[in-house]
């Protein structure tokens, strides 16, 4: 379970988030909205450790972010929204080397397997080579070779074509259910939001938001 209780971050006299607080179960997906510049993906880094808070406490099943940091740390996935992957290795390669820097150690079979579970086939193949959905895959795959209970997905499905949008809702619905991660996603598609969902965090009080996931039925938590 994560927990986050009255969650601040300034830069300066700049305040971009406010006294944040919701929590997220184990299992459960949680979208999060709200305009550009609304700090989403401010809140993703925060709660990656990438960036502290300038307020508040949060916990990740019992564990404090302020005093057990590198130990929080090991628990969590982190998906940026820029691809970061080394586009003249082979997937293989890519999966190899980043397996290297992980504190969890898998062999190859295991490695590949994370890879053919979202379709992900071409393990041989230059990532250059691939389409931006493959590459969002491979990103994807990166970040759970360490087996995290905390997946934080900022827009990981942005500029790919549908079929592949729609195997990693798949996947990452597979994640949750099977093996109980705790999710937050940003997307600025709300179909998808709303498909993927279980519940909705909306940062500021956008009324274009609410009116969607009213209209959708969705528990909707206003921030």
């Amino acid at each position: 379970m994560l927990n986050i209780d009255s969650l601040s971050k300034s830069y300066g006299k700049k305040t971009i988030l406010d006294e944040l607080s919701f929590s997220i179960e184990q299992g459960e997906i949680v979208g999060l909205v709200g305009e550009n510049g609304a700090g989403k993906s401010t809140l993703l880094k925060t709660l990656a450790t990438l960036q502290l808070p300038t307020m508040g406490t949060i916990t990740l099943d019992g564990m404090s972010y302020g005093t057990q940091r590198k130990t929080v740390r090991k628990n969590i996935g982190f998906v940026p929204q820029e691809i970061a992957i080394w586009d003249e290795f082979t997937v293989e390669e890519n999966m190899v080397f980043f397996e290297k820097l992980s504190w969890k150690k898998k062999n190859n079979t295991q490695l590949k397997q994370l890879c053919l579970d979202m379709n992900l086939e071409k393990w041989k193949d230059p990532v250059k080579t691939l389409s931006g959905g493959m590459k969002r895959k491979l990103n994807l795959a990166i970040s759970l070779i360490h087996d995290p209970t905390l997946l934080l997905l900022d827009e990981p499905t942005v500029g790919i074509d549908l079929k592949s949008r729609k195997e990693i809702g798949n996947y990452l619905k597979n994640q949750a259910i099977n093996n109980g991660r705790t999710i937050l996603y940003t997307s600025h598609d709300m179909d998808e939001i709303i498909h993927l969902c279980d519940r909705v965090l909306c940062i500021g009080n956008d009324p274009f938001y609410q009116e969607i996931l009213k209209d959708a039925e969705k528990d909707v938590i206003i921030m």
